[in-house]
């Protein structure tokens, strides 16, 4: 088995001292995957610098929510926080998910998270981030939802029909107002944690290009969000990292 230099450095870094049972039994894959995701993948990173190393993590933990990999999302946890991703960051990513992924999806990700902050020595709960109320948070939701889409959101409560206008008003104060609004990581990573999700889903293109959109308004640049893609391209495979590109060149395409 040939391992490159740089994939075993950068996998040491994430996972000190960690020796993988597949290289005993599947050695191939695990060269295979390992040059690409650690030493190929990582390389293009470096050379464009679009994505620092903890935003890469935190992208990728959102990524193996939506595609429901817990043994891996437990790895690679550990390797986020091994490199200093902060237990609110990655409960934020767990956050994040619930309003995108469903909780049905998100709460064995929520048990196995804690289970391992408190396996470090991490006291839960955490100190909150929440910063609205029942009383203001469709009003703290809708205007953040303004921020980052501008008109459209006014565009889309003036086409809604009456019997399906409450679900943009759940919109406004519970996915945004609930979950947007919170502390521990800021605008800019949110989009990319949802982007992230909603290419890993599957099938939500129409919401994908929205929130392609919504990255160019929040300052997440057409080169950033190609980085993303290229992060989860290993863990997501091609068709739906190929979806993604796509979407994207719809929304900005290339010149010349």
């Amino acid at each position: 088995m040939s391992i490159s230099d740089t994939a075993q450095r950068n996998h040491e870094r994430l996972f000190p001292g960690h020796t993988s049972t597949l290289k005993t039994t599947d050695p191939e894959l695990v060269e295979v995957f390992d040059n690409f995701a650690f030493d190929e993948v990582l390389a293009y990173a470096d050379a464009r610098g679009n994505l620092d190393e903890k935003t890469r993590l935190m992208v990728t933990l959102a990524t193996l929510i939506a595609v429901q990999s817990l043994s891996e999302y437990k790895a690679i946890l550990g390797g986020a926080l091994n490199i200093g991703v902060t237990p609110v960051q990655a409960k934020e990513v767990l956050y994040q998910a619930v309003p995108y992924c469903g909780i049905a999806k998100v709460i064995d990700f929520v048990h196995a998270t804690n289970e391992i902050l408190q396996s470090r020595g991490i006291s839960l709960p955490l100190e909150g981030q929440s910063t609205t109320t029942p009383e203001n948070r469709y009003e703290k939701g809708l205007a953040v939802q303004k921020a980052i889409f501008g008109e459209r959101i006014e565009r889309m409560y003036g086409q809604s029909p009456e019997n399906q206008i409450h679900i943009h008003r759940y919109l406004s104060g519970n996915c945004f107002g609930d979950y947007y609004t919170r502390t521990g990581t800021d605008t800019k990573t949110r989009e990319l944690l949802t982007f992230s999700m909603l290419l890993s889903l599957g099938g939500c293109e129409p919401q994908l290009k929205g929130h392609i959109q919504g990255n160019l308004n929040v300052g997440n640049d057409k080169d950033t969000l190609l980085g993303v893609v290229t992060q989860l391209l290993p863990y997501v495979g091609y068709p739906r990292s190929l979806n993604a590109i796509r979407c994207i060149n719809e929304v900005v395409p290339e010149m010349g």
